[in-house]
C-alpha cells in the first residue's frame, strides 16, 4: 500500500512529497515532546527524543510507507507483515515500553520489566504529542487515554508501568495539561511516586 515502487518519472515526485511530509511529521512531533519534555523538567530527554528516526534504518522506510495519517511503520507491516524501522526505533529509545524487556531467570522467557519514572515520564509526553500530530483538530486531551486503553488487552507492559502510564493519561482527561504536568514535575524532582 505504502511502499513506492519507481517505475515512471511521477513517482519521483510522490517520494518528494513523501519525504516532505514524513520530515515535517516527524518535526512537529518532536516538537510537541520538546514541549512537554520541558513542562515536566526532562530538558535533555526532550532535546535528544527520537533522534533515531534521522538514521536511514528509520528515515528510509518512513519515507517510502509516509501517509500522514498514521505511522509509516504500519505502512512497512503492511507491504511486509513486520517493521525494520520499529524494531531499530524501540531498541534505541527507552521511552519505549518495548525496550523494557528482559529474560526472565525461571522461565526463560522474554519479560516486561518495570521503567525508570524519568522514561515513563517521557512515554507520556511522546503519546500526548503523537496523539496531537495525528489526529490534529480531532485531538482531546482524552485521546491519548482512549488509544492506550485500546491497545492495552493485547499489550504486554510490566504492570506497575501501565499503572503509572494509565494514571498520568487519565490524570490529563479529567484535570488537563496544566495540572498533570505540574503534577508530574513536582512527582519527578520530590522523588514521590507517579
Amino acid at each position: 500500500m505504502g511502499n513506492i515502487k519507481i517505475k515512471r518519472p511521477g513517482d519521483l515526485k510522490k517520494i518528494k512529497e513523501n519525504f516532505t511530509g514524513h520530515t515535517k511529521t516527524i518535526l512537529k512531533h518532536k516538537k510537541e515532546v520538546l514541549k512537554n519534555c520541558f513542562k515536566c523538567g526532562l530538558f535533555v530527554q526532550g532535546i535528544t527524543h527520537d533522534m533515531s528516526k534521522f538514521s536511514p534504518t528509520e528515515f528510509i522506510p518512513g519515507v517510502m510507507h509516509f501517509q500522514g495519517d498514521r505511522s509509516p511503520n504500519e505502512g512497512e507491516r503492511d507491504d511486509y507483515g513486520y517493521s525494520k524501522a520499529w524494531m531499530h526505533h524501540k531498541g534505541r529509545n527507552k521511552h519505549h515500553f518495548e525496550y523494557w524487556t528482559d529474560y526472565n531467570k525461571q522461565t526463560r522467557k522474554l519479560m516486561p520489566v518495570r521503567m525508570p519514572k524519568r522514561y515513563v515520564v517521557e512515554m507520556f509526553c511522546d503519546r500526548v504529542a503523537a496523539s496531537k500530530t495525528y489526529l490534529g483538530d480531532k485531538y482531546n486531551s482524552g485521546s491519548p487515554l482512549e488509544y492506550f486503553l485500546k491497545g492495552k488487552p493485547r499489550r504486554s507492559m510490566e504492570e506497575n508501568t501501565s499503572q503509572e502510564i494509565e494514571k498520568l493519561l487519565t490524570m490529563l482527561k479529567e484535570k488537563g495539561e496544566k495540572k498533570t504536568f505540574s503534577y508530574i514535575r513536582k512527582s519527578i524532582f520530590l522523588h514521590k511516586p507517579l
